[in-house]
């Protein structure tokens, strides 16, 4: 498996499998798949309900910790009683016993919503405590985040964002890059939304090569230096999605998947006054 390298020093997995929608009676099937086919780095988030069958799953395969990169999200704290600092700690917690650890790989701010900034500075405390060993966002647009760095101690390792062939994310990723954080893409095959699994660019590269569209997508996004994390719940599928290190799309494929970006979400945008209104509504 290759790694990329965060700005702590910490070694990410490159490729990873994501729970996002499977549900949580499902979810411990299909991540003690992903770990027998050979996945070692994992993404939930409290939101999700599932954090629970995710350590599970671990427990059950055996593998030891340290072979593991396990993520999860914090939500959007409100802090009823209390402040927001205290709120974010209470929450980590929940996830930590949810997932039955003593430690987390990666902790992020799921949403650029609601006091942030709060959560951000009892995040960095969670990671001088070492209870994190690398503290991120996610679904962060540029001017946010680098609000975020220029008033915190402690510069994001990692930004979770929609990234695929139709939202390409190439201007987003080159300021990440001047500033020391690293890109992941959720969503990485768009859900197959614009017809990407018959996409003609596509499927010409893909049987150029002997491999699936999915497979170039994510071997795109994986030469352009993005943390993937697919999800599926079909072993063969999951089998699919790792054997992507086998091959090398040309610099001519590579620009060819270029012209498919249109610069906009698939599925919704965080700057949208309804969604934002939506989002901040939500109670993890």
């Amino acid at each position: 498996m290759h790694h990329v390298t965060l700005n702590n020093g910490v070694q990410m997995p490159i490729l990873g499998f994501g729970v996002y929608q499977i549900p949580a009676e499902e979810t411990q099937a299909a991540a003690e798949a992903a770990l027998a086919a050979g996945y070692r780095h994992l993404d939930t988030a409290a939101a999700y309900g599932n954090e629970e069958a995710v350590g599970a799953a671990i427990k059950s395969s055996g593998l030891p910790r340290g072979e593991l990169f396990v993520t999860t999200k914090l939500w959007i704290q409100h802090a009823p009683a209390g402040s927001v600092q205290d709120d974010t700690k209470r929450a980590f917690a929940d996830s930590l016993r949810r997932l039955g650890m003593d430690y987390l790989d990666l902790y992020l701010i799921h949403q650029p919503l609601g006091d942030y900034y709060s959560e951000w500075r009892a995040m960095q405390d969670i990671n001088k405590e070492g209870l994190a060993r690398a503290i991120g966002v996610s679904n962060f647009y540029p001017d946010r985040l680098v609000d975020l760095i220029d008033h915190n101690e402690i510069v994001p390792a990692v930004n979770q964002i929609e990234t695929h062939p139709f939202f390409q994310r190439a201007a987003d990723q080159a300021l990440m890059r001047e500033r020391g954080v690293q890109i992941e893409s959720w969503g990485p095959l768009a859900e197959g939304r614009n017809n990407l699994f018959t996409d003609p660019v596509l499927s010409a590269i893909a049987e150029a090569h002997g491999k699936s569209v999915a497979q170039v997508v994510l071997r795109w996004l994986i030469q352009r230096e993005v943390v993937v994390i697919p999800k599926s719940v079909r072993p063969e599928r999951m089998a699919e999605n790792l054997a992507v290190f086998d091959f090398t799309l040309t610099d001519e494929q590579m620009d060819q998947i270029a012209t498919l970006d249109t610069g906009a979400s698939v599925f919704f945008d965080h700057r949208d006054p309804a969604m934002v209104s939506r989002l901040g509504g939500h109670r993890a």
